[in-house]
């Protein structure tokens, strides 16, 4: 080739990258800056915290002191911590902020004025110190269960009848966003893909177990089974003598007491009926529905409480069985803590038949038979088991009917 024109076309290729260069460059320089408000990050936060005590709860769900001490407690216990640019106090904010009012990434980055990159990852950063706040929170406050819980001791309706029940035992559903070649499993029986969550509660209104991730067409006795005879999961067994309520989805063994099958249980059953009761199992399933209600109350404000889990964004799957346990763990700490302040809870506690969530584990507003349950994942159980806890039911009816 003609040396000139080689020389021609070097110059043309060099003129050309130079042109790139210089029109690169004049985009850097002139960029327009996007995170450009003056209430940025942290001062919003500072504001929230001296502003109206309404408009802080409103937000994040809790009260300032409970905020305080909670951010307290996760920075000196749970490894939560900022940067030189962002207090720590921010990084929980951002995590309360998106569990609270399901604020999608773009908008906490809107909210906070930090990049995508810098949301995704403090959130990241408050989940693990809220999951590692859950091992420590998330089980009884006395594993010995040696005292009744006050609510059933200043009951007349519980006492003494039910003076050695230590909590209830149900499942519910979280909604979940399930990659498409995976989404049959997770369908359950709302038609939308969910992961299916066993949960142990006290009478306190406080998780003290929960296991979570399972498909939403999993049953709840399969989980129970996997909870309960798995020791990796730590699960509380009731001592001697004590016991969990459970409704017809699980089985009747030693240390779990269910209702009388094919017979009405549900108190919506009763008030359509203006709540006449026929016979004595009736009594008590109503007696035992109305206490196990605890458990519905519960999940009740937990979900009423974390919206995130009523719309759950499209994270990774474990992402989002994070979130579930991340979010029991505030519900304990904020049940828990000293000052007993929280609406929420106050209103649960001035309803007990304010259930805010559906029964799960019956069809048309009755108890599944004993039989369908107890045939399928529980062949092997111990027969001196049930025949204990059948016993235990109708020494408790006798009790309740004065007989």
């Amino acid at each position: 080739m003609d040396p000139q024109r080689q020389r021609r076309r070097r110059m043309a290729f060099a003129t050309a990258v130079a042109i790139l260069l210089l029109d690169y460059y004049q985009r850097r320089t002139t960029r327009i800056p996007r995170m450009t408000s003056t209430f940025v990050g942290d001062r919003w936060v500072s504001e929230m915290l001296s502003g109206h005590p309404i408009r802080f709860r409103n937000i994040f769900r809790m009260t300032r002191t409970i905020f305080m001490d909670l951010l307290n407690e996760l920075c000196l216990n749970h490894g939560l911590h900022g940067s030189s640019r962002t207090l720590s106090r921010e990084v929980l904010a951002i995590t309360l902020y998106i569990l609270a009012q399901n604020e999608s990434i773009r908008g906490a980055m809107e909210r906070f004025q930090h990049s995508s990159e810098t949301i995704s990852r403090y959130f990241s950063k408050g989940i693990q110190a809220l999951i590692s706040l859950a091992a420590q929170i998330i089980k009884p406050e006395d594993p010995s269960f040696a005292t009744t819980p006050e609510q059933i001791a200043n009951d007349p309706r519980y006492m003494p009848y039910f003076k050695n029940c230590i909590g209830a035992i149900d499942g519910t559903h979280v909604d979940a966003r399930i990659p498409n070649n995976e989404k049959v499993a997770y369908i359950g029986r709302s038609g939308s893909t969910t992961q299916n969550v066993m949960a142990v509660c006290d009478f306190n209104m406080c998780f003290t177990f929960v296991v979570a991730g399972w498909e939403g067409s999993a049953h709840d006795s399969r989980i129970f089974s996997f909870a309960t005879r798995n020791r990796s999961q730590c699960f509380p067994h009731p001592p001697a003598g004590k016991y969990y309520l459970v409704d017809a989805g699980y089985p009747m063994q030693r240390g779990y007491l269910k209702p009388y099958s094919d017979t009405r249980y549900h108190l919506p059953d009763f008030e359509r009926a203006s709540g006449t009761v026929r016979g004595r199992k009736e009594m008590f399933n109503k007696r035992h529905s109305s206490l196990r209600g605890v458990i519905e109350r519960t999940f009740g404000v937990w979900k009423k409480k974390w919206v995130i889990l009523r719309d759950m964004p499209s994270y990774p799957f474990q992402k989002q069985v994070y979130i579930v346990v991340a979010t029991m763990a505030l519900h304990n700490f904020i049940r828990r803590h000293s000052s007993q302040s929280d609406t929420d809870f106050s209103m649960a506690d001035n309803d007990e038949l304010n259930i805010l969530e559906q029964p799960t584990g019956h069809v048309g507003g009755h108890s599944l038979p004993e039989e369908d349950i107890e045939s399928n994942d529980f062949e092997d159980q111990d027969a001196d088991s049930l025949a204990d806890m059948i016993a235990l039911r109708e020494s408790i009816t006798d009790a309740i009917c004065g007989y």
